[in-house]
Order: C-alpha cells, then structure tokens, then sequence
C-alpha cells in the first residue's frame, strides 16, 4: 500500500472504489466536487468510457487515498465495469433522485456485483439533492430499498457539496472495519473536541458531582452518559477515588475493612497522665 519510487508514503491505507450507475446520474459531477481531488492517468493503459481520480480523506487520523474510478453507465461499457471490478474494495452505486428509471436501475447493477464482484461493500448514492423540487424518488423508499440490500444510505449534492466527502468516509470505514484495520488505528484515534472537552470534565469530577456543575441540563446528561459508556466511573479528585460503586457497598467495606484493622490490631492503654475522657478505648 505504498507509492512505488517514493521513499515517504504520502497516505496510510490505499483503497479503490467503483462508481456504478446509469447514464447521466452524475457520477462526474461526484468527482468533480472534491477539491483535493487529483485528476491522473489511469494506472491501466486501456481507459475508454473511464473517468479515474484520486483524492485523500482523513479518518480517524488516518490518511487514507481512494481511487475513484468512474464506470459508463452505457450498455456497451458493463464489460468495462466486469473487467474494473476485480480488487475493488468499495462500490458506490449512483442514482438521481430526479430519475426515478435510474432508480429502478439499480436492481441490474446490484445484480452485476453479485456476479462479478460478491461481497464488496457497497453503499446507495442518490445525487442531485438540490434539485429535491423535482424528486421523483422519495427519501424513505431508497431509505427502505437501501436496509433491504444491506446497504448505507446517502444524498448528496455535489453542487452544494453536502455528503460527498461523508460517503465517501463512510465507505472507508465499512471497508477498513471489513477487513480488520480498526484495530490498527484505533489507539492513535484523534477525538473531536467534544470528547477532549467531555474526558477534561469527567476526569476531574465525580459523577455524582456532575450535577452541581454550573452548565445546563443536557450538557450534565451527556456528561453522565460519556462517563458510563467510557468507564470513567472511578475519578482522582484530591487523592482520593470516587466511584458509583462505593456508594451503595463502598460504606460496608470500608467499616468491614476497619473492623478487621482493628481486631488485628493490638489495644493501647490510654497515657498514664491523660485526663480526658475520650481518650478511651470503646
């Protein structure tokens, strides 16, 4: 997964997927919204009805390279798309939600990956979201055709440049999970600044403190519900632990604890010259 002739690696994984779609769905007009995008020669010599380009997404701190490659939609290119599909890794199937026979189109493209390409994951594209005024396909039927065929679901506009960048992210994250990698990358995971902001808090208040904070309502709920779900239920506040557990049995313990410290340990006769009363052993 590295670049040949280069001795520094310009990205941390290497995936390729496959537009998929018919005709004027606008699968160029995918490509064409990505800004780092890099339009560059096909690394195969035969590149007729092939629209290829290269871009680089950040994940989790990764950096991850994606080669795009862009299928006609025209009869007389699906043995193009037999031939591209082999060592792909990702598959966005492409529709236009203001086309409803480019929705119907799909079956036949799915039917097509399950021939030539079994098993590579795939998510359900439905492009030119700005023109919704003239939808012909309604979201919840390619929500519902998208969870029948085990699929994610997205709309997209790359004129407004909304969920372009983010299915594509999403694909990668299903291929690299796939096969494995979330492992590799996972302790080295950047946090939003919403998390770094919430493991500041809960790491230096007990939760049962949480509520005396002067913040609002939600932000206490979703403080309490970052420190369950991330198991920093026991905090360090001035050298001591606190934890949900000891309130309900920590009591118990402690005076268990006690009482055998004090059965072990030898009674000690009060002073001779102590007057005070309290000084005596109970």
């Amino acid at each position: 997964m590295g670049t040949q002739g280069s001795p520094v690696k310009s990205y941390d994984y290497l995936l390729k997927f496959l537009l998929v779609g018919d005709s004027d769905v606008g699968k160029g007009e995918i490509l064409e919204s990505l800004q780092d995008g890099a339009a560059e020669s096909p690394p195969y010599a035969y590149s007729n009805g092939i629209d290829y380009k290269t871009t680089t997404i950040l994940l989790d701190g990764r950096r991850v390279k994606l080669e795009l490659w862009d299928t006609s939609g025209q009869g007389r290119f699906c043995t193009i798309f037999r031939s591209y599909s082999r060592g792909a890794q990702g598959i966005l199937l492409v529709y236009d939600i203001t086309n409803r026979w480019s929705f119907d189109g799909i079956d036949r493209w799915i039917r097509e990956i399950d021939e030539h390409a079994p098993g590579v994951p795939r998510i359900l594209v439905g492009n030119r979201l700005h023109l919704a005024f003239k939808r012909q396909v309604p979201t919840e039927q390619a929500r519902a055709y998208a969870e029948k065929n085990c699929m994610t679901f997205f709309e997209v506009s790359p004129l407004c440049n909304f969920n372009v960048t983010e299915s594509f992210t999403e694909l990668s994250r299903i291929v690299l999970m796939r096969h494995g990698m979330e492992k590799i990358w996972r302790p080295n995971r950047v946090f939003s600044l919403q998390d770094l902001c919430c493991r500041a808090i809960v790491s230096c208040t007990p939760v049962h403190l949480i509520d005396k904070l002067p913040l609002p309502v939600t932000i206490k709920s979703h403080l309490k519900s970052f420190s369950m779900a991330n198991g920093m239920n026991a905090v360090m506040m001035h050298g001591r632990s606190y934890s949900l557990a000891s309130g309900a049995g920590g009591g118990g313990s402690k005076g268990n604890s006690l009482k055998r410290s004090k059965s072990i340990r030898p009674p000690q006769s009060p002073p001779q010259n102590c007057s005070r009363s309290n000084c005596k052993i109970s």
